[in-house]
């Protein structure tokens, strides 16, 4: 606790303060992801799902290797969410062009579809909580957010999103 009090400017960064943006995550992410969740719930799918949909449709054919150093996940647990959205038919699966051991995923037309819907739904809450809070906001928003990515990480992640 006091190492958080000598790091904090007593001006902004108060504990109370840190907590009630802590909280804000919790309730944000909470309302981020309720529309997917129902979404998904059709499905029998969960968040996991989510997270490989998005990911596969937003990199076609990106490998399993390269899903798991993203996802930070087991390989047994995605090889789970996998064999359900393959089995689904929202996902397919080809040897790699380059290594024939690797496994490249794309999104079917199904994958597209559940992906598309799940994404416009997050979009619409996205777009309107930036039109509220203006650009000066949504600048130190994202700036905030790239804050919160591990360090080591972080440069080649904005790499790769501002490829899109």
């Amino acid at each position: 606790m006091s190492d958080l009090k000598s790091l904090a400017n007593p001006l902004f960064l108060r504990e109370d303060e840190l907590r009630q943006g802590i909280e804000l995550l919790f309730y944000a992410y909470r309302d981020f992801t309720r529309g997917p969740d129902e979404i998904l719930a059709r499905y029998n799918f969960g968040r996991a799902h989510h997270r490989a949909l998005h990911f596969i449709g937003g990199h076609p054919g990106i490998t399993v290797a390269e899903l798991l150093a993203i996802l930070r996940i087991t390989k047994q647990s995605l090889s789970r969410v996998l064999s359900a959205l393959i089995e689904g038919g929202f996902v397919r699966q080809q040897q790699g062009t380059r290594d024939r051991r690797q496994r490249q995923l794309f999104l079917t037309e199904q994958g597209k579809n559940l992906e598309r819907q799940i994404a416009t739904v997050q979009q619409a809450k996205v777009a309107e909580a930036y039109r509220e809070a203006g650009a000066e906001a949504v600048a130190g928003y994202r700036k905030v957010l790239a804050g919160l990515i591990d360090e080591q990480d972080r440069a080649a992640i904005l790499r790769s999103i501002q490829r899109r």
